[in-house]
């Protein structure tokens, strides 16, 4: 997924570096290119934070089970 992310990347400053004026290349590079993959990564990157949670959530209740069975 990355290396995808990294082509767009790649392409959408190509086309920042041939517009006309600095301004123009600079919103052409966020809006073309930086903001949509950062959406794009994101949302791709939910289910695995979802499932980072869920383990630690299930770790700290683990832990708090045993504590309470070791009676401390």
């Amino acid at each position: 997924m990355y290396i995808v992310a990294i082509g767009w990347l790649y392409v959408a400053m190509m086309m920042a570096i041939t517009e006309t004026s600095l301004v123009a290349g600079v919103a052409t590079f966020l809006f073309y290119g930086l903001a949509p993959v950062s959406i794009l990564l994101y949302i791709m990157g939910t289910p695995g934070r979802r499932r980072k949670r869920q383990a630690r959530e299930a770790a700290e209740r683990q832990a708090d089970q045993e504590a309470d069975r070791s009676g401390g």
